[in-house]
């Protein structure tokens, strides 16, 4: 196993399939910065929300994924509060954003003042990377029409307002339809590809068949698979299945005799997995940058991979049952 994942290794730094840009493995996601108790079950403080980012700033993380949604965008201006401290973007970084709908307006023109807002927080003139979030939580034909969400962002990439267009999203049979318009030059997928849950391998071989990037986010599930004891029974935010419960429960005792943990093992079952350019991990507090580096870094044998592949829970139980692309 080369050791790509580790930081400061050979290959932990990459290209970005169809954008142009290097990212490293690991990316902080920035999810919890704005503070989302209701999701992640803490309030996050501004000063510790910029704390977080200052520390990957100063880290080898090399890649912010936000969002103009999160916490009513104050995971923006957290970042862009820390990114002004620090002069600017610092050389090699990128801020990945996405647009966000207005209520149930996911129009054209709401996209585009959705990229300007982000612009403003995050206090940059050109916005390297701009994923469509979540569109699987509105009408197909509504996003695709003319003057459409997806119409509007392919304009901005054309216009150079942006620069590469993701899809960002959940269930697999309706990022689909949106990967079949070959528009979009890369795809994020979350808690779909994890240690106990494989709904998107389809799609992430469809994307990597357009010659996208791919990047995986959310591997512990929404926290199941980082804790070695104890911890939610949810997957996916969302009760997990009984299988899935007994697959963890067995995933622990593997780890356990390996000599190491769940999350540990959670997170390098993504970065080792090389048809992923980045693994994304929502991070709240500067310790946790330096926690999660080293789970990057600890070493693993082969072995332990092998083992756990055994217990994976059957694909009914997954979050997103099995589909042809």
């Amino acid at each position: 196993m080369t050791a790509r994942h580790v930081p400061g290794h050979e290959g932990w730094l990459r290209p970005l399939p169809g954008t142009g840009l290097t990212v490293s493995a690991l990316a902080l996601g920035g999810g919890p910065l704005g503070s989302m108790p209701e999701l992640f079950g803490q309030d996050v403080t501004p000063e510790r929300g910029i704390d977080t980012v200052r520390a990957a700033l100063h880290s080898d993380i090399r890649l912010l994924d936000t969002s103009n949604g999160y916490s009513g965008g104050e995971s923006e201006r957290r970042i862009g509060a820390a990114l002004t401290a620090a002069g600017g973007v610092p050389e090699g970084y990128v801020v990945a954003t996405k647009v966000d709908p207005d209520g149930a307006d996911y129009s054209g023109e709401r996209v585009r003042r959705s990229v300007e807002e982000s612009r403003v927080r995050l206090g940059l003139d050109h916005l390297p990377l701009v994923h469509l979030h979540d569109p699987e939580f509105h009408e197909f034909d509504d996003l695709t029409g003319p003057d459409g969400a997806v119409e509007a962002l392919v304009e901005l990439r054309e216009s150079g307002v942006v620069g590469a267009i993701g899809l960002a999203g959940g269930r697999v049979q309706e990022m689909a339809r949106y990967l079949a318009l070959g528009v979009f030059d890369v795809l994020l997928v979350h808690n779909r590809w994890t240690l106990v849950d494989r709904s998107a391998g389809p799609l992430v071989a469809e994307a990597r068949a357009q010659g996208m990037g791919v990047l995986n986010a959310a591997v512990y599930g929404g926290g199941i698979l980082a804790h070695q004891h104890g911890g939610p029974t949810t997957y996916g935010y969302r009760p997990a299945p009984p299988q899935v419960l007994a697959a963890v429960d067995a995933m622990r005792a593997v780890c356990t005799a390996h000599g190491t943990d769940l999350g540990t093992a959670a997170l390098q079952f993504s970065l080792r997995d090389e048809r992923f350019a980045t693994t994304i991990v929502g991070m709240s507090r500067p310790e946790r940058v330096e926690r999660t580096l080293a789970a990057a870094a600890a070493p693993l044998p082969d072995a332990l991979f092998d083992e756990l592949e055994t217990h994976v829970p059957p694909p009914d139980s997954w979050l997103d049952a099995p589909f042809d692309t």
